[in-house]
Order: C-alpha cells, then sequence, then structure tokens
C-alpha cells in the first residue's frame, strides 16, 4: 500500500527482466509462454493507455476562452500509477508462466505458498492477540482494522483464501502422501482458524463457497469405464461424494471450534451482530449506486484506471465528507474504470481460467491434480469474496491471484511422467565373445560386444 513497498515490487519486476534477458542471451532462446491468460492484462494495459491519450475535451469559462484538452481518464495521475502496477503484475505472471516449467519447480513453488502462508498466519494471529489496534506493534492508524501486515482485515481474508486453498486442494485430491497429511491439514487448519478471525462476512462466505467448490469437484468424478460398470462407478463417485462433504463439513466446524478454543469467541459474536436491520450492506449499497452512475456515464472504455477515488467525489449525492477510495465490489469497479471493454476483458480471463483449470484437474499425476484442484478454488473463493470487497485492488493479493492462476492453468510440463510410460535405464553387459571353432585367435578377439536393453 505504501510507495515505499510499491518501489521495490516494481524494482523486482525490472529485476527479473534482466534476469530473463541474461537467460535468453546464455540459451540462445526466448522463454515465453503462450497461455491465453496474459492477453487480457496486455487488453487492460491497453486501455488504460488509451484512457491517457487527450481525446476528450471540456468547456472554457468565457466566449474567448478555448476549449482545454483533456485525457479520457478523469484522473490521468492515477491510471498511469495503476499502468505501472499492471504492467509489473504482467511481468511477474508471465515470468511464472514461462520459468514454472517442470515438476520440481511446481513442488517448490507450491510448498513456498503453503509455507508462506503458514507463517503468515501465525503472524497475524499473534498480532490480533497481543495488538490488535496497531499495524505490526508500531504504528496505529486511522479507519483502519489491521491483521498482521494488512492495513485491511478483509485483505488478509483474502490472502488466507488463496493460500490455504493448495494443501486443501491436495487434502481432497488424494495429492498428499499418507504420513504428510497430518502436516496439510494441520497447515490449512491453521489459515482457516487466521481467516476466521478477521471477522470479514466476505471472506467467512468466501471460505464455505470454497469448500463446497471443492467438495463439488473432488466428490463426483466422471465414468470412464464400460456400461456393465456404471452401476460401480455411480456408487462408488455417491459415496466419494459424501465422504468429502462429510469432510468438509467437519473440517468447517473443527475451524470454527479451533477460534472458540483460541479465545474467538467474541469474534463470532461480532460477526453476527454486524449485520445492521437497517443497512445489512454496511453502506456499500450507496457505494454501488454511485458506481453504477459511473457506469452510465463512461459505459466503453471507464472512466479511467484507478480513477475511483476522484469520480466518486464527483458523483456522490451525500454530504461528500466520506472518501470512498474502491467500490467495494470489484466487478461493479470494472465497469467504472474500464467499461465494458475491461468487462469482456475480465470475463475472457475467467472463462479461460476454469477451462484450463478443469483440464488440469483431470491429469494423471496426482500432486498436479491436487494443485491444480486447490488452485481453481482459491480463484473460486476470491471472486466469490470480490463481490463484497476489493482484495484484488491490493498489490500483494493481486500477485498472489495471478501466481495461483498460474499454478491452476500451466502445461503439462510440470507433471511426472506415469510409471508406465518411463523410460528404462540402458544397463551395458558385456557378454562374453562368441567362440568360433576354427577361427584364428586374432578374429576372435576382433568380436564386436553385445549390448543388452
Amino acid at each position: 500500500m505504501h510507495y515505499w513497498s510499491l518501489t521495490v515490487f516494481q524494482a523486482g519486476a525490472a529485476f527479473i527482466i534482466l534476469l530473463w534477458a541474461v537467460d535468453a542471451w546464455s540459451s540462445r532462446r526466448l522463454r515465453f509462454s503462450r497461455n491465453a491468460l496474459q492477453w487480457p492484462l496486455v487488453g487492460l494495459v491497453l486501455v488504460g493507455l488509451v484512457q491517457l491519450l487527450p481525446l476528450g475535451s471540456e468547456a472554457g469559462g468565457g466566449l474567448l476562452s478555448l476549449a482545454t484538452v483533456k485525457s479520457l481518464s478523469l484522473d490521468p495521475y492515477s491510471t498511469r500509477l495503476t499502468l505501472v502496477r499492471l504492467v509489473a503484475l504482467l511481468i511477474y505472471f508471465a515470468a511464472v508462466l514461462a520459468f514454472t516449467d517442470g515438476p520440481i519447480r511446481l513442488r517448490l513453488l507450491v510448498r513456498t505458498i503453503i509455507i508462506f502462508g503458514f507463517m503468515l498466519a501465525i503472524l497475524g494471529l499473534v498480532q490480533s492477540f497481543t495488538s490488535p489496534t496497531k499495524l505490526l506493534w508500531m504504528r496505529e492508524l486511522r479507519e483502519s482494522t489491521p491483521f498482521g501486515p494488512f492495513i485491511n482485515r478483509h485483505h488478509f481474508a483474502g490472502y488466507m483464501e488463496l493460500t490455504l486453498a493448495l494443501p486443501l486442494g491436495m487434502l481432497f485430491s488424494g495429492g498428499v502422501e499418507r504420513e504428510k497429511r497430518f502436516i496439510y491439514m494441520f497447515a490449512a487448519a491453521l489459515m482457516g482458524v487466521a481467516l476466521i478471525m478477521t471477522n470479514s462476512r466476505g471472506g467467512i462466505l468466501a471460505f464455505i463457497a470454497q469448500i463446497v467448490f471443492l467438495v463439488g469437484m473432488t466428490g463426483f468424478r466422471r465414468n470412464r469405464g464400460g456400461s456393465g460398470a456404471d452401476k460401480t462407478d455411480s456408487g462408488r463417485s455417491i459415496r466419494g461424494a459424501v465422504v468429502r462433504a462429510g469432510l468438509g463439513l467437519a473440517l468447517i466446524l473443527s475451524i470454527f471450534a479451533g477460534v472458540v478454543m483460541l479465545g474467538g469467541e467474541p469474534v463470532i459474536n461480532r460477526l453476527m451482530g454486524t449485520v445492521s436491520s437497517a443497512d445489512p450492506t454496511t453502506g456499500r449499497a450507496h457505494f454501488w449506486r454511485v458506481t453504477l452512475d459511473i457506469i452510465r456515464d463512461h459505459p466503453l472504455i471507464g472512466s479511467g484506471l484507478g480513477s475511483f477515488g476522484l469520480a466518486f467525489t464527483r458523483y456522490d449525492t451525500r454530504s461528500g465528507l466520506l472518501r470512498v477510495e474502491q467500490a467495494h465490489n470489484d466487478y461493479l469497479q470494472v465497469l467504472s474504470d474500464a467499461g465494458i471493454v475491461g468487462a469482456l476483458l475480465g470475463l475472457f480471463f475467467i472463462v479461460t481460467l476454469f477451462r484450463l483449470g478443469l483440464e488440469r484437474s483431470r491429469s494423471e499425476d496426482r500432486f498436479r491434480r491436487g494443485v491444480a484442484t486447490g488452485a481453481l478454488a482459491g480463484c473460486f473463493a476470491v471472486l466469490i469474496h470480490s463481490f463484497f470487497d476489493f482484495t484484488l485492488h491490493t498489490t500483494s493479493n493481486a500477485l498472489l491471484f495471478l501466481v495461483v492462476a498460474a499454478l491452476a492453468s500451466l502445461n503439462g510440463r510440470v507433471e511426472r511422467a506415469p510409471e508406465g510410460g518411463r523410460r528404462r535405464r540402458r544397463r551395458r553387459t558385456i557378454k562374453q565373445p562368441q567362440i568360433i571353432p576354427g577361427a584364428p585367435p586374432k578374429a576372435r578377439e576382433a568380436l564386436p560386444l553385445q549390448n543388452e536393453q
């Protein structure tokens, strides 16, 4: 959120470009993925560039004054900053797609995300118990609800939705070895407890939707057998769905029980009491009405990427004392900032993500299948949460969302070869030379040695 951290983030993207160039120079080839998920981001960058063109005009104040030429964006400065951030995200995303090119790198990336999410959950829980009003025990910010290193607790919940999805997906898909299941279950449970402790209604709803999604994806398997095996396979599928539904319900109940055991009963009480009968949306309904007014006046390419804060003040029908930076609904804000063009790009991204993710979730490699299932469930949870909050407008959440989307859509290069399809190693064995009766000694020595595979 701060300029110094965004500077580090963008400097990291520039460093990746440098390493990418070094790799291309040393290997004499430029690595680049053809994954279609990159093109909506490129299209969004082009939309922002068009919004900065001086194509708009504003009438002058007098008869002799000329019209002032201005860009299509209502806030060109914020649009430029958003473009820089988008380009950096695109670089990170393209690098993950291009360089995660084997099963070893896939496992390393997945385990890094899980371990980091587990440690971040511990940090958030400790901070919430010891200093709930300060950011990392140091700064107390006005009008903020900190949790761990996040200024907004809803954004921490969105981050946990993505990190805990990977161990859950592998557990539900059977992609974890038996001796490691407890470790993955403990990591997922702790991240779930941290999510509940944020007291984010949108985050809790997204978490429950995530469990339902996992049960639906892994509970029923397509019948691949013949007609004679239909009933048997159908019965197994139903039993598997029931078992996974029971596991999902047990997981939700155990996480809530863990929250209570950790002293989080007041959190649950606050959660049940945050809904006001006068305004159950806690002000969001007004934000959404104003956003619809902005969309109505800028339908094609929007009011400008990142310009919502300024546009809201122009269209706000209240006193104006409340400054709203985001629409608290990412779908409405995409329409507001980028218009119909941006909405079509977003729809293309979502459809392509789920199409590729569902294909990868049917892989024969159990680890790959579990990662694809969990990654798709994490993206689904964030997309549900985006109806009520703006977690993807936080750079860290947007970056992790793109990395998880890459994990869901990576092609078959990251899968291990099936056991039956592995090449057999050649064994070089030396046979005793054949002795031909009557042959001279030199001819016997010159006989070739035979190799056996």
